[in-house]
C-alpha cells in the first residue's frame, strides 16, 4: 500500500499526517484543504523534518484533489470542532455539508479506497459518508471506538494505580451519550476489573469516558481533542495498510450481529485490506447487551436525520 489521503488540515488532521510520516507505514501522504498555503507550508515543515526523525515518507500538500488520485485510504478529519458547551450532534447540520462538499473530490479521485471518517457527529457522519460516497458499507467506518476505549484504559490505569499496559478494555456503541464501556471486559494486570475495584468506581469511570471528549473541550476552550484521536485514526490504517485482520473497535455497519440490524455503530472489527471484513460477538452480559441495542437504537434515529443531507 503507497498512500494515504488526510483531508483537513486542522489540529486532528496535521498530527494524524505527522503520525503516518514518523511510522513510514506508507510511500505518500496527501494532506488537502480549502485553506491556501496551509497544507502545502505543513507538508514542507513535516518534510523538512524528515532527516532527523529518520522516515522516508513523502508528504505532500494541497488544495485540490489532484495529488490525492488512487490512494488506498482517505481520511476524513474536515469539520468543525466542538465548543465548550456543545454536543456532538450541535454539529451535524453545519458538518453534513462539509462532508457533502469533499465527497465528490474523494471518490472521484480514489474510488477504491477505504474511507475512515473521524469527523462529528461521528456515528451520523459515517452513515452519510456511505451514503454519499456509494461505497460498500464495509468501506467506510468511522474512528471512534479506538479513541473511546484509549479513554477508558487510561482512566482505569489512573485510579488504580496501574500502567495503562496492564489494562485491557473496549468501548463500543455510540460516540456520544450512548456510549458503551464494556466492564466485563476490563482487565487489570490479567484480572476482571470487577474484581480489583467496586461498582461505583467502575461507574464513575464509564461516564467519564462518556464525557471524556467534553472534558478536554471544556478545558482548551477553542478546540478538540487531537494526538489521542490522530493516534487512534494512524493505529486503523496501519491495521488496514498491512491486512492485519486485527480486531479493533471501530465504528462499522452492523447487520445482525448482536441482535441489531441496519445502523453505523461502535463494535470491535476485523481489519484488512477490504476495509471492515467482519463484525466481532464478544459475550456481553444482559446489561451491556441491552445497552448496546438502546445505543443502536438511538443511533439509528440520528442517522435517519442525515438522509436529507444526502439527496
Amino acid at each position: 500500500m503507497s498512500k494515504v489521503t488526510v483531508v483537513g488540515a486542522g489540529m486532528y488532521g496535521r498530527t494524524t499526517v505527522q503520525r503516518l510520516a514518523e511510522t513510514d507505514l506508507v510511500e505518500e501522504v496527501v494532506m488537502t484543504d480549502i485553506i491556501e498555503g496551509l497544507p502545502q507550508g505543513l507538508a514542507l515543515d513535516m518534510n523538512q523534518s524528515a532527516a532527523i526523525e529518520g522516515f522516508t515518507t513523502r508528504v505532500i500538500g494541497t488544495n485540490d484533489y489532484g495529488p490525492t488520485k488512487d490512494s488506498d485510504v482517505v481520511g476524513i478529519t474536515a469539520g468543525k470542532p466542538r465548543q465548550p458547551g456543545m454536543s456532538r450532534m450541535d454539529l451535524l447540520g453545519d458538518n453534513a455539508k462539509i462532508i457533502g462538499a469533499v465527497m465528490d473530490g474523494v471518490v472521484g479521485h480514489s474510488p477504491d479506497a477505504v474511507i475512515i471518517v473521524v469527523t462529528n457527529p461521528l456515528d451520523e457522519m459515517t452513515a452519510l459518508t456511505q451514503l454519499l460516497s456509494g461505497l460498500p458499507k464495509n468501506k467506510v467506518m468511522g474512528q471512534a471506538g479506538m479513541l473511546d476505549t484509549a479513554r477508558f484504559v487510561y482512566f482505569v490505569s489512573e485510579a488504580l494505580g496501574v500502567p495503562q499496559a496492564d489494562v485491557k478494555a473496549i468501548t463500543l456503541g455510540s460516540h456520544g451519550d450512548t456510549m458503551v464501556p464494556v466492564p466485563s471486559q476490563v482487565s487489570v494486570r490479567g484480572r476482571p476489573l470487577t474484581e480489583v475495584t467496586d461498582k461505583e468506581t467502575i461507574d464513575r469511570l464509564a461516564q467519564r469516558t462518556r464525557d471524556g471528549g467534553a472534558e478536554i473541550v471544556n478545558y482548551l476552550k477553542t478546540g478538540s481533542a487531537f494526538y489521542a484521536p490522530s493516534s487512534a485514526a494512524v493505529a486503523m490504517v496501519k491495521a488496514i495498510s498491512q491486512d492485519t485482520k486485527e480486531v479493533l473497535p471501530v465504528c462499522a455497519w452492523v447487520d445482525g450481529q448482536y441482535g441489531i440490524d441496519g445502523v453505523y455503530l461502535g463494535v470491535p472489527a476485523k481489519l484488512g485490506r477490504g476495509g471492515v471484513e467482519d463484525v466481532v460477538e464478544l459475550s456481553l452480559t444482559d446489561d451491556e447487551l441491552s445497552a448496546l441495542r438502546q445505543a443502536a437504537d438511538a443511533v439509528r434515529a440520528k442517522q435517519a436525520d442525515v438522509q436529507q443531507f444526502a439527496r
